[in-house]
């Protein structure tokens, strides 16, 4: 190669690397311009799918763009995750994770995806708090009562949960360590046999979310004694949180946000987060969430980004402690 050949290849490169960043820099100004694909990694029907649905709906008008949501449910979430982590990085292909798929799944299990390398945080939408519920024939009326009783009659309380590994059992497990005391583990595929036997009274305790208890909460087959969380949840006002009883570090909820695949563009994450935060600020949308006890969220990318890492990180130390790792 000449001389001259050699001082054009800078030239040439430098001319190619402007090009791609203008053609960037235009994808990310018109994005979108076709439907946008939001995966819920969950069969339809329940409360994620009724989430990514009321999301889908709300985001289209401000996006000015479809959004269509794709059940993909199978393996805790996994099948879900995985699609969206080889979807390419365009902004047409998104997932509403959860804790499951971006917090316990994570910290207890050899996965095949990395939660957080192949996936570009874009904002939180929301939690519920998960609360300690009893069977209401036991001879308890508040958690000190609970912890009393426990500690009285070691090995005579069960608690069931939605599975091993799950926010159910991690939730637990961490009470037991932090209470000192004993509960035999029943754990069932799913939490709707777990709540049977809960309410028939084969098991004693659980801890579900707030939003699922509530409808047993209120119509007395369940006691409602504490909940996780920062502050009392208004659909509960009445139940007090582990840090009001002086339990620190249970903020372990079950959380949904939205995410893409890794190297989103920046200006279509920024637009992305915009737009969410401006659904999760509709009145309507923020009284919906309210009454499905779920505290709305609006949070930056990169914070986002850092309540994933804290959130595995707290679940891999629970799991640690008590020694829980599932094939």
């Amino acid at each position: 190669m000449s001389k001259s050949s050699n001082r054009l290849v800078p030239i040439f490169l430098s001319f190619l690397f402007a090009a791609c960043s203008a053609h960037a820099q235009t994808t990310a100004a018109s994005y979108p311009v076709k439907p946008i694909k939001l995966i819920a990694p969950v069969a339809a029907g329940g409360g994620l799918d009724n989430l990514a649905r009321a999301v889908a709906e709300k985001l289209s008008r401000s996006i000015g763009q479809t959004v269509v949501v794709e059940n993909m449910g199978g393996g805790g979430g996994s099948i879900a995750s995985q699609a969206t982590a080889k979807a390419p990085a365009d902004g047409y292909t998104l997932m509403i994770a959860y804790v499951g798929t971006h917090g316990t799944n994570p910290a207890v299990r050899k996965l095949p995806y990395d939660a957080i390398k192949d996936f570009t945080p874009i904002g939180m939408i929301g939690a519920t708090p998960n609360v300690l519920i009893i069977n209401p024939e036991l001879p308890i009326k508040n958690f000190k009562e609970f912890v009393d009783y426990a500690k009285k009659n070691p090995a005579k309380l069960s608690y069931g949960s939605a599975g091993p590994g799950t926010l159910t059992h991690l939730g637990m497990e961490q009470l037991k360590l932090a209470a000192g005391i004993f509960m035999v583990h029943v754990p069932y595929r799913g939490v709707g046999p777990a709540y049977t036997d809960l309410l028939a009274g084969q098991t004693q305790a659980m801890f579900p979310t707030l939003f699922a208890a509530l409808p047993y909460i209120n119509t007395n087959r369940v006691r409602g004694l504490v909940i996780t969380g920062a502050k009392r949840s208004p659909a509960a006002p009445n139940i007090p949180t582990f840090k009001e009883l002086g339990y620190n570090g249970f903020d372990g909820q079950q959380w949904y946000g939205l995410v893409g695949p890794a190297n989103l563009p920046p200006a279509i994450v920024t637009k992305l987060n915009m737009e969410l935060n401006k659904v999760l600020a509709l009145p309507e949308f923020s009284e919906k969430m309210t009454s499905e006890a779920m505290t709305l969220m609006p949070m930056t990318p990169p914070q986002f980004a850092n309540y994933i890492k804290e959130d595995i990180a707290r679940w891999a130390k629970v799991a640690k402690e008590r020694n829980i790792e599932i094939e």
